[in-house]
C-alpha cells in the first residue's frame, strides 16, 4: 500500500482508468461477436449494421490507445471480407431483348 499521498492518488486513477478501459474493450468484443452472429444468420441489412458498428468501435479503441492502429487496420479489413463474402449479391437480371417484327 502506498504511503505518500500523490502515490495514493496514482492508485485510484489507475483503477477508475482500469475500469474504463475495461468497459471499452468489453463494448468493442461484444460488437464484432453480434457481427459474428449476425454472419451466421446471412440477413445482408443486419450485417451491414453490425459491421459499421464493429467498425466504428474499433476506431473508438484505436482512438482510446486500446488497440494499435495496424492491429485495427488488420481486424477491420478481416471482418470487412468476411462481410463481402456472406453477402450473397443476386446478379441483376438483364432485360429480355424484344423480337422485330418484319412486315
Amino acid at each position: 500500500m502506498p504511503i505518500i499521498k500523490s502515490a495514493k492518488k496514482r492508485v485510484k486513477v489507475a483503477a477508475k482508468a482500469n475500469a474504463k478501459n475495461l468497459r471499452s474493450k468489453r463494448t468493442l468484443r461484444a460488437s464484432v461477436r453480434d457481427l459474428k452472429t449476425a454472419l451466421a444468420g446471412g440477413n445482408s441489412k443486419t450485417i451491414s449494421d453490425k459491421h459499421r458498428k464493429a467498425q466504428s468501435e474499433i476506431d473508438k479503441a484505436v482512438k482510446k490507445h486500446l488497440m494499435h492502429k495496424r492491429k485495427a487496420a488488420r481486424k477491420k479489413a478481416q471482418l470487412s471480407l468476411q462481410a463481402k463474402t456472406s453477402v450473397k449479391k443476386t446478379p441483376a437480371k438483364k432485360p429480355v431483348a424484344k423480337k422485330t417484327v418484319k412486315k
